[in-house]
C-alpha cells in the first residue's frame, strides 16, 4: 500500500513537470515583425520560409512582413523562386510579401514576373525604416 502511496506521489509530481518541457512556447500577443531579405541564395530564402512558420507556430497572431530588394527579389519571382509554395500557404496565414520597386526597375523586372501573393513599395529600405518607425521589430534574413 506504500508503494501505491509513493508511486501516485512520484506520478503526481512528474507528471505536470513533464507536460511542461514537451509543451511549445506560445504567445498570444501581437508581436509585428519585418523581415528584410537581400540575399539571393535559395538556401537562405528556404531558411526565411522555415523561420516565419516557425515564428507563427509559437506567436499565431503576429503580424509578418518581408520586403525583399537587391538579390532578395528573386524569392518572389516566379521565375526563380523555389519557395512558391510556402510563400502561398504564409500569406494565407497573413503573411505580408513586398517587393521594391527600385530594384524591379534597376533589374528591368516587371510586376507581371513576381509572385501574385506579393505587393509592391516605391524603395524597400525605406519600407523596413518605416515598419521600424510604427514599433515593428527587425530581422535581417539570412544564413
Amino acid at each position: 500500500m506504500k508503494y501505491l502511496f509513493f508511486f501516485l506521489f512520484l506520478l503526481g509530481t512528474i507528471a505536470p513537470i513533464a507536460a511542461q518541457t514537451d509543451a511549445p512556447v506560445v504567445t498570444t500577443k501581437k508581436l509585428k515583425v519585418v523581415f528584410q531579405l537581400t540575399s539571393g541564395d535559395t538556401l537562405a530564402q528556404k531558411a526565411l520560409a522555415k523561420q516565419i512558420h516557425n515564428f507563427l507556430t509559437a506567436a499565431p497572431n503576429a503580424r509578418i512582413e518581408v520586403v525583399c530588394h537587391n538579390n532578395g527579389i528573386s524569392f518572389l519571382q516566379i521565375a526563380s523562386t523555389k519557395q512558391a509554395d510556402k510563400i502561398k500557404d504564409l500569406k494565407a496565414k497573413g503573411v505580408d510579401f513586398v517587393a521594391c520597386e527600385n530594384t524591379m526597375r534597376e533589374r528591368k523586372i516587371k510586376r507581371e514576373e513576381l509572385l501574385p501573393e506579393c505587393r509592391t513599395v516605391p524603395a524597400g529600405v525605406v519600407e523596413v525604416v518605416l515598419k521600424q518607425d510604427k514599433g515593428w521589430a527587425y530581422i535581417k534574413a539570412g544564413l
